[in-house]
């Protein structure tokens, strides 16, 4: 792999306030679908984080821990939400079949950020940007982990497609453990697009491939950094690794010829954030 600089934003001396071209920001957030959060800490982080999103709580007798239940119901009375109590077969039925732990939140649709929010939480935070962009996950699980992983080890922000991804459904908080409600998460049209918006504002860009030469711990990622990772068993797709400056393989024994996307975010990622010193446990958020 070439030799690269990390000093400010000196691939291309641009600053993100100089970029011409750039669509301006509307006033109005894109938001998903109404959306029912379960779980015993997806519903605390959502009401901790936003409690001005939750509609509606819905609770069985019996199954809530009394811990939880004294936190969940006071934030609910501070918040003036609306706590309705319900059979187990009806929270059953809102859950989709998920593991509730006796207690549903019917939320507004999830505000999605824009892609340059994500850029703005990193200067803010003094940090250099630490993005992750999938490309064609579908499965909740695999989303809600990477989610969990991304805002466990300091990055900025997650960027998806409004096509062939999912999007954040209750299932996907779960997964995340309500990470979702503190990692933002930006949905663009087009992710080549987004990408090359990105290098436009000095982020170099690193594609996750089994099939690559060059090892992850071979690469510098302690400047400003999005990590590409593709869907289990496609990767990322040959148009998208075209607008990568290089690719990473995570070197392995088994026989096994790839690892699952969630977990191969969250090894590229822990490595980043170990080369950028916040993988120490008290290091600065």
């Amino acid at each position: 792999m070439r030799q690269r600089s990390f000093k400010g934003s000196e691939r291309g001396g641009e600053q993100r306030g100089e970029r011409g071209g750039g669509r301006e920001r509307g006033t109005e957030r894109e938001r998903g679908e109404q959306r029912y959060v379960y779980g015993v800490n997806p519903v605390l982080e959502s009401l901790r984080a936003h409690a001005e999103r939750v509609e509606r709580l819905f609770v069985t007798e019996g199954q809530l821990a009394a811990k939880a239940a004294a936190e969940i119901f006071s934030r609910a009375r501070d918040a003036g939400i609306r706590v309705e109590r319900v059979p187990r077969e009806r929270l059953a039925a809102l859950a989709d079949g998920g593991v509730h732990q006796g207690v549903v939140a019917e939320l507004r649709g999830f505000e999605y950020a824009e892609l340059e929010d994500l850029l703005e939480a990193a200067e803010q935070s003094g940090r250099p940007p630490l993005l992750v962009v999938l490309d064609g996950i579908q499965d909740p699980h695999n989303f809600g982990a990477i989610i969990r992983s991304a805002h466990a080890l300091g990055a900025h922000g997650v960027v998806i497609a409004k096509d062939r991804a999912v999007p954040v459904t209750g299932v996907v908080a779960k997964a995340s453990a309500g990470a979702v409600e503190h990692c933002p998460i930006a949905r663009v049209v087009n992710l080549s697009r987004a990408l090359e918006e990105l290098k436009e504002a000095g982020v170099w860009i690193a594609a996750a491939d089994p099939h690559s030469n060059e090892p992850m711990w071979g690469a510098r990622l302690d400047g400003p950094l999005a990590v590409v990772v593709g869907a289990e068993g496609a990767g990322v797709r040959q148009g998208v690794l075209e607008h990568c400056d290089f690719r990473l393989r995570i070197p392995m024994l088994g026989q096994v010829g790839s690892l699952n996307a969630s977990v191969s975010a969250a090894i590229l990622l822990y490595e980043a954030a170990r080369q950028r010193g916040t993988s120490r446990p008290g290091a600065g958020s």
